[in-house]
């Protein structure tokens, strides 16, 4: 196998110093314009390829930012990677992929992994169980920013990019209210995530500004599984006067919640009507859609916290940065309707 060849070879066939070599494949200004040609010439034609390793420990650094999300699988997450990823490459930096599958055991042992190959910064979506903190806490005495994103913590004190799903569902509410239906149920998701409490808060504000009474009777809640999900639609149906609209914590709940629908002859949107969260371009390939979703711009999601990693991590290294210092960015929640809605009850 052929040897990649060194500064050592660069500098003796030049017939100057390895530091020379050295600073004038990094233009020092110390060096001359023609050194500097001379070695750069060289080196390309030898193809010689800086070491990265011996870079990084020079300048403390990794050039890596390690990711922790729920699933890749789902939709919502692959992408917010693509936008992580995309931002991430425009600053010369790459990703460290990692997965929680949800469980917040793993979580830690994710990120206890990136901690040891000394990743430069941690973006993270938290698992729908995660409630402890103390794994990504622990990262501040190695000096590695987190930046939270979608699902992030209810405290202040942290770098955070989300949706504001609390407004969405407000709008959602007053939506619906709007095409005439009245018995607006909710199954929300668990109770561990901020999101889920973001959800209900507007849920019950957007069902208050309407006028309507809030009956708890017309929640119920899921683990996100499709087993969860059918057991809540089993309950809401069996209500003595039952929802004629459901709105469901995402859009994967939502197809679940279609698939009990249907199970039970129920003429979905138009029986009962749903709507949902995320906008996934999954659910226009389905048979029934949600009439309308939130849009939580993911792809914009994973970009803006990958955008504002880099701004923390050029911060830190102009020292800039303190310990009392958090970036928060909300993303405006939109609509998006998919058909028109007849007129409910």
């Amino acid at each position: 196998m052929e040897k990649l060849p060194t500064i050592k070879e660069i500098a003796k066939q030049l017939k100057v110093s390895v530091s020379t070599v050295s600073r004038a494949l990094s233009d020092h200004p110390r060096i001359g314009l023609g050194t500097k040609l001379k070695v750069q010439q060289l080196a390309k034609e030898m193809g010689y390829e800086p070491n990265a390793q011996a870079i990084f420990f020079k300048q403390k650094k990794t050039y890596v930012i390690g990711v922790v999300i729920p699933y890749i699988r789902e939709e919502f997450f692959s992408q917010a990677i693509s936008g992580i990823e995309s931002a991430a490459m425009e600053h010369q930096y790459t990703i460290l992929f990692g997965q929680s599958y949800d469980d917040p055991e793993r979580e830690k042992a994710v990120v206890e992994a990136m901690k040891k190959q000394r990743v430069d910064g941690l973006i993270i979506s938290l698992s729908k169980q995660t409630n402890r903190y103390d794994h990504l806490e622990a990262l501040n005495k190695f000096e590695i920013p987190v930046v939270y994103f979608d699902r992030v913590p209810p405290f202040k004190e942290a770098h955070k990019v989300f949706c504001n799903l609390y407004k969405g569902t407000v709008d959602m509410v007053g939506w619906l209210f709007n095409k005439g239906y009245r018995r607006i149920a909710f199954i929300n998701g668990p109770d561990k995530l901020n999101a889920s409490k973001e959800r209900m808060n507007g849920y019950i504000e957007g069902i208050s500004k309407q006028k309507l009474k809030v009956d708890m009777q017309m929640v119920e809640k899921t683990d996100l599984s499709k087993e969860s999900t059918h057991n809540a639609m089993k309950k809401l149906l069996a209500l003595k006067h039952p929802p004629t609209a459901i709105i469901t914590f995402n859009d994967y709940v939502h197809m679940d919640a279609v698939q009990y629908a249907q199970k039970q002859n129920i003429l979905v949107n138009k029986d009962i009507v749903f709507v949902s969260y995320a906008n996934l371009p999954i659910t226009s390939y389905t048979a029934f859609p949600p009439l309308v979703s939130v849009e939580q711009y993911p792809y914009g999601q994973g970009e803006r916290a990958m955008e504002l990693m880099i701004k923390i991590l050029s911060e830190k290294t102009d020292n800039k940065i303190t310990n009392t210092s958090f970036y928060v960015e909300e993303l405006p929640a939109t609509l998006v309707a998919y058909q028109q809605a007849t007129a409910g009850g």
